[in-house]
C-alpha cells in the first residue's frame, strides 16, 4: 500500500506534537522519535546532536509534567521528497515565542518517521 503525501505530513505533525509532550520528552520516548543522525539548533542558538539531546532532555525546558508547556500553533508541512517532510510552526513557551522548522525522515517501515533536524528561532517581542 502506497502512502499519500498528506498521510506523511500528518504522521510527521503527530510525531512533532508528541515531542512537545512532557510525557514523551523522556529519554526513551524521545529516542524512538529522533533519527540517530538528529541535529538541533535550538532557540538559544546552541547546537545539539542525538546523544547530547537525549542526555539533556530531563533538564530541558518543557520536560516537567508540572512546569510550563510548549504551545504550538500554525503547524504546516510539505513533502520535499519521498520519505522527507518539512514542518514549520510557532511555539509559545513561558511567554517566549519561537518560529520552528523540522525535517522528518522515514528510511523504512520498521523505524517509521523520525525527527532528523530541528531549528528554533526566537521571535522578538516587538515582532509579534
Amino acid at each position: 500500500m502506497t502512502q499519500e503525501p498528506d498521510d506523511d505530513v500528518g504522521e510527521a505533525i503527530a510525531g512533532e506534537l508528541s515531542l512537545l509532550d512532557p510525557a514523551v520528552r523522556s529519554r526513551a520516548g524521545a529516542a524512538g522519535l529522533r533519527d540517530p543522525e538528529f541535529v538541533e539548533v535550538g532557540a538559544s542558538g546552541r547546537r545539539n546532536t542525538y546523544p547530547e539531546t537525549l542526555a539533556e532532555l530531563p533538564d530541558m525546558p518543557g520536560s516537567s509534567a508540572d512546569g510550563p508547556r510548549y504551545e504550538p500553533s500554525a503547524i504546516t508541512g510539505v513533502v520535499l521528497a519521498p520519505g522527507l517532510v518539512h514542518l514549520t510552526y510557532e511555539t509559545v513557551f513561558d511567554g517566549r515565542r519561537a518560529r520552528r522548522s523540522a525535517l522528518w525522515r522515514k528510511q523504512d517501515e520498521e523505524t517509521g518517521w523520525r525527527l532528523y533536524y530541528h531549528q528554533g528561532t526566537p521571535v522578538a517581542p516587538d515582532r509579534a
